[in-house]
């Protein structure tokens, strides 16, 4: 039997910017979908993994694109070596935690060793960029570094198909984050072409609303480094507003951080692909954190304790 695994991840700065080449800030985060494979009569795939209510239905075709685009792109002919791939792990697939990439790293890493080919994280890394074309469409390379690499990151795409700009963010401590989860899941094929389109018939609006974002992420880049929470949370907020601009937010989400601006959260934004999903939530400080996912919890939303920046 062998095994492997991809980090989930939270996006603070860029979702849906990254994919035309704006800066990026992401962190995986410790909670991991795991991947066994072992030797089988007929190719099988046997998802145990905890998720959110309706996401494997909602993401069924996702999956099945993604593991094929990972096989087809090793060359792994599971007709002719048929094989029993088992998903689990304590990563609950919600949309916005990068459950696709995680799956997709952990089932490359698993062929790795099954097959004793020793593939290198830069290599791991390439093949979970394929599987993500499957969720997708045309990722922007954010989520499959999280969960190939972890940490914080700093994400650059690079818009001429050569190698990716990716630099450590390293924080004086982890920050404490809660990550409220609507209970609603998006293809995200399906909202990074909405965005799109949005795009290309208001031009004027999306270029000041880029450029806005790029002063931003630059500003939150420097928060971190500077361990400036109070401005990160700022940052964040307005992070926030400009994809509610876009149309990516929805009720849910703004009732969650309208329930933890109150219990004292010092920011908050969606998070992945949007108009559902999940919304990270800064809590520095472990009272801080536990008070504000009680009271999201209360008004009947499942959440997530966790840290940034480990």
């Amino acid at each position: 039997m062998a095994e492997g695994f991809g980090f989930g991840k939270v996006i603070l700065f860029g979702e849906h910017f990254v994919v035309y080449g704006l800066p990026g800030i992401a962190s995986a985060i410790s909670d991991r979908t795991v991947a066994t494979i072992e030797k089988s009569k007929k190719f099988t795939i046997v998802d145990n993994r905890p998720a959110t209510e309706g996401y494997k239905t909602e993401k069924k075709g996702e999956m099945e694109r993604s593991v094929k685009l990972v096989l087809d792109f090793m060359k792994i002919d599971v007709a002719e070596t048929p094989v029993k791939i088992t998903l689990s792990g304590d990563l609950i697939c919600a949309s916005g935690i990068g459950a696709s990439a995680a799956m997709a790293t952990s089932i490359a890493r698993a062929f790795s060793d099954y097959f004793n080919l020793r593939l290198d994280d830069d290599r791991i890394n390439r093949i979970s960029f394929e599987g993500e074309k499957g969720s997708a469409g045309t990722p922007s390379g954010i989520d499959n570094t999280c969960a190939t690499f972890g940490g914080l990151l700093w994400f650059e795409k690079n818009m001429q198909g050569g190698e990716n700009k990716i630099e450590l963010i390293e924080t004086k401590r982890p920050i404490e984050v809660v990550l409220g989860n609507t209970g609603i899941s998006k293809e995200t094929k399906e909202v990074v072409a909405d965005v799109r389109r949005a795009r290309d018939s208001d031009p004027k609006k999306y270029e000041r609303i880029f450029r806005d974002f790029r002063k931003l992420v630059g500003e939150g880049r420097k928060a971190l480094d500077h361990y400036d929470l109070k401005t990160l949370g700022k940052l964040m907020d307005e992070n926030h507003r400009l994809l509610k601009e876009m149309n990516l937010s929805c009720r849910e989400a703004e009732e969650i951080i309208s329930v933890a601006k109150m219990a004292g959260a010092t920011g908050a934004k969606i998070t992945g692909t949007g108009r559902g999903g999940l919304v990270i939530l800064l809590t520095p400080g472990r009272d801080v954190q536990e008070k504000v996912a009680k009271a999201v919890e209360a008004k009947g939303y499942k959440t997530l304790r966790t840290k940034i920046g480990v």
